[in-house]
């Protein structure tokens, strides 16, 4: 590959850290370009043209604009990085499934648990931490015997769920009741290129 990629991104947000978490993992060459979303620059024209949305993650691969961080994942693993999506229809059918996971059940729950907290949008926190209840005790049950979350390597799967599970303490969500789930985030924390997303502090600037 000759060409970089450019990750349109912002530090605190975990869908565009999931995005250059794999392409670091992966080893996929690329530049990251945070756009300034507490002075809204996601919303003026420049971005809008990448991206209508006004949404990061977005990405550039030479005139090619994917934006949706589980579209991109799907995207640079099939073009950059295939050994993270398996061919055989089943397990690549399970990868669907936490794609699905991480932008449904974690979308509400640890991820929207934080916004809480962190970025103050004002949603039912009670409501958010139940929500991450369940799902953290889905992943609980479906990482025992296991190392990753499908098959015996890691796929675009965990790369979707890591950086909201990790960072769900940021929204007042335990991760000790789940020793299976905290395995799971070492065995991605061990990976070559892993790449860390800024912990936060409650009062900053919602996204």
């Amino acid at each position: 590959m000759t060409n970089s990629i450019k990750i349109h991104s912002f530090p605190l947000s975990g869908h565009a850290h999931r995005v250059e978490l794999f392409a670091s993992i992966a080893g996929i060459k690329h530049e990251v370009n945070n756009i300034n979303l507490p002075e809204g620059e996601h919303k003026q024209a420049p971005f809008l043209a990448l991206n209508p949305l006004g949404q990061v993650p977005t990405i550039e691969d030479g005139d090619i604009v994917i934006s949706d961080s589980n579209a991109i994942l799907v995207y640079l693993a099939r073009k950059y990085a295939p050994d993270y999506l398996p061919q055989d229809p089943q397990l690549e059918a399970e990868v669907q499934k936490f794609l699905t996971l991480a932008a449904g059940e974690l979308a509400y729950g640890p991820a929207a648990a934080r916004l809480v907290t962190v970025f103050n949008v004002p949603i039912d926190h009670d409501f958010t931490k139940a929500t991450a209840a369940k799902v953290l005790t889905k992943l609980e049950n479906h990482m025992v015997g296991r190392e990753f979350l499908v098959g015996n390597a890691p796929t675009i799967a965990d790369i979707s769920i890591y950086s909201y599970t990790a960072h769900a303490p940021e929204g007042g969500v335990s991760l000790e009741p789940y020793p299976n789930v905290r395995r799971l985030l070492s065995n991605i924390e061990s990976l070559s290129g892993f790449k860390a997303m800024p912990t936060t502090k409650a009062g900053l600037l919602a996204e």
